[in-house]
């Protein structure tokens, strides 16, 4: 192992056991999050009507709920959506309204206290019923996705990296929407995509590394298994900083430069990539081992008659 340690090398496993308290803190934070505050839910989960406006010169969204309030839509949801003078207006169902006059409605509400012209640009609406469709599903999609990433890494490595990669794939997803709960973000349609996205990134980069302790453990005749994966772990980094390092410059001008539209998307994908790279690191090499994983475990098994064949 000492030639492994020429040059730069960082004793990555020496900190596991504070890396482990930190993330147990911050996974009890965000599930606290989620209780407390819950998920800042878009109209895609929980029905309702969206309604994009401009107008022809920078408006205060305090005069825009002014005027809703007045037109009896008190309970509207006003934000920005790109510049000062386009506004994104959501509204909760309503059982008794007629959802196709509902914009109109709405529109006439501001174009009555609008200084200059109004533009009604898209309505649309998502009925209560197919947002809990999609709430439902959504929460399936991803209990899928982990189940079927257990049964593949099972097959394809051993089991014990199997239950590491897993916990480091809900890990990851519980901190993100910790996060996004904590925020207040609006949680839509592609915030879910970028979740699921986020689970096949750190599952690329957790295959990576599990990939090369597999490969050191059949390779290195000496070394406990904590060293061998401290080695494997910074054999893979420059990989690792590479692939993250580029994917985040292309994550940050989507959020400062793509657009309201994206703005929650590019968000998750970006808090993913960090705590997915840490999570490969820090819980799925951790965890498997402390499930004891060992080179015996990931030696290749001897064909049937192999040495009967070798006999002469």
């Amino acid at each position: 192992m000492a030639n492994a340690k020429k040059g730069f090398f960082i004793d990555f496993m020496a900190k596991r056991n504070l890396a482990l308290v930190l993330s147990a803190i911050a996974l009890v934070l965000a599930a606290a999050a989620i209780g407390v505050r819950g998920l800042n839910l878009g109209i895609d989960f929980t029905g309702g009507t969206l309604i994009e406006v401009g107008y022809q010169d920078a408006v205060e969204l305090g005069a825009v709920r002014n005027s809703l309030a007045a037109g009896g839509f008190a309970d509207a949801t006003v934000q920005r959506f790109g510049t000062p003078r386009d506004v994104l207006i959501r509204m909760p169902p309503r059982e008794s309204a007629d959802n196709n006059q509902l914009g109109n409605q709405v529109f006439a509400a501001l174009n009555a206290d609008a200084q200059g012209s109004v533009e009604l640009r898209r309505v649309e609406f998502v009925g209560p019923q197919v947002g809990d469709e999609l709430t439902e599903d959504g929460a399936l999609a991803v209990l899928v996705a982990l189940l079927a990433i257990l049964v593949y890494v099972a097959m394809r490595f051993e089991w014990r990296f199997a239950v590491g990669s897993v916990i480091a794939l809900a890990h990851d997803v519980l901190f993100t929407l910790g996060l996004f709960a904590a925020l207040q973000v609006e949680f839509d349609l592609p915030v879910l995509a970028a979740v699921l996205a986020v689970i096949g990134y750190s599952l690329n980069d957790t295959i990576v590394v599990y990939d090369r302790i597999r490969e050191n453990f059949r390779k290195l005749r000496k070394g406990a298994p904590v060293e061998i994966v401290n080695t494997s772990l910074n054999q893979t980094l420059s990989r690792t900083l590479m692939t993250s390092g580029t994917t985040v410059m292309v994550l940050l001008a989507l959020f400062f430069l793509g657009g309201e539209i994206i703005h929650g998307f590019a968000l998750a994908l970006l808090v993913g990539i960090f705590i997915g790279t840490y999570s490969s690191i820090y819980i799925a090499s951790t965890a498997a081992l402390m499930l004891g994983v060992s080179k015996a475990d990931l030696m290749p098994t001897p064909k049937e008659g192999e040495v009967m064949d070798d006999r002469p």
